[in-house]
């Protein structure tokens, strides 16, 4: 309840619909994530209007996107992902592992499932990635052909390739996992290079018709590669999760590392560990942190929001002092 003057001097209580939020993050790619399962109060709310305002890292409470647990009719709960420029992600692995802690801590997880863009995605509880940081596991099935791809022309398969009427140099691999990524292995990661291809690719609606997300990765052992990306919708962020997915695959399909091996993938943000298993289809396990930093209450009303921390977790102390081992190792 919030109380509000009315003209100058006649003060009254009315009931203004607030709801729960939680601040999450997954490798330090951070969500607002929303259960409107539960939630009498985020009813009618504008859900792209409100990624939109969340996600502002000055007006809002900052964050690279917002996650809204829904459930379906059938009874499977999901994931919609919207980012921070308002329009709707179809997958985001990062998020889901947020999201499938949620839903494994509340009950909702049905056959071992939760959905995301219309499709199913395995998720399970694994073994923590250090000690007292809550991990979990998403199993992403990997697509190398897609028709967000434009310049395939007649090839079935598009790895380490130059694409060359985008950049005449780097050698993509284009899969997509849900969504697109196209993904380059370097020698060192610029991140300047980076921001200018993701500018770029907003300009080439001939080459990615509904945008793409693009990665480069450099191999730092036989089981260990660092992954940086330039999210569409959101821009260069400490790590998404879809994207070092995507590396690690192109990484394996390309014999660069080993299929079937456990593999580290390193980002400004932490680090998750992949496995890709090719046999006949593709699929990439993803595991990593899925860290609630605090627990609040938002209203969202006439485009204004107004938000109260209730609960600090104390996990991200830990995932920071985490971040920190691996930062020296």
């Amino acid at each position: 309840m919030l109380r509000i003057k009315i003209f100058c001097n006649f003060e009254r209580y009315i009931v203004m619909a607030d709801f729960e939020i939680i601040k999450c993050h997954g490798s330090g790619n951070d969500f607002v994530m929303v259960d409107t399962t539960r939630e009498e109060g985020f009813a009618g709310v504008d859900r792209s209007a409100f990624a939109r305002k969340v996600s502002a890292r000055v007006s809002g409470i900052g964050s690279d996107g917002v996650l809204y647990v829904v459930r379906h009719a059938d009874g499977h709960y999901a994931m919609d992902m919207f980012n921070p420029d308002g329009t709707q992600a179809e997958m985001c692995g990062n998020g889901m592992r947020c999201v499938a802690r949620l839903a494994d801590e509340r009950g909702y997880i049905v056959d071992g499932i939760v959905r995301s863009g219309g499709k199913d995605y395995p998720v399970e509880r694994a073994e923590d990635i250090a000690e007292g940081i809550a991990t979990y596991a998403v199993d992403i099935p990997i697509s190398t052909s897609s028709d967000d791809f434009a310049f395939f022309g007649s090839d079935e398969r598009w790895l380490g390739k130059v694409i060359e009427s985008f950049d005449k140099e780097l050698k993509f691999s284009a899969l997509s996992l849900g969504n697109p990524h196209i993904v380059a292995s370097v020698d060192r990661v610029d991140l300047k290079k980076l921001e200018a291809l993701g500018e770029a690719v907003k300009e080439r609606r001939d080459l990615f018709p509904n945008g793409v997300n693009i990665s480069l990765y450099e191999r730092r052992s036989e089981h260990e590669i660092f992954v940086a990306t330039y999210e569409r919708g959101a821009g260069i962020t400490l790590s998404c999760g879809t994207a070092m997915t995507a590396s690690a695959t192109a990484a394996a399909l390309l014999g660069i590392v080993e299929a079937g091996k456990r593999i580290e993938v390193k980002n400004r943000g932490g680090k998750v560990a992949c496995r890709t298993t090719i046999s006949g289809e593709i699929t990439t396990r993803l595991e990593g942190n899925a860290t609630f930093e605090w627990w609040g209450r938002a209203s969202f009303e006439g485009g204004e929001l107004k938000f109260e921390k209730l609960n600090v977790t104390g996990e991200e102390e830990r995932w920071q002092a985490f971040r920190q081992k691996i930062a020296e190792e």
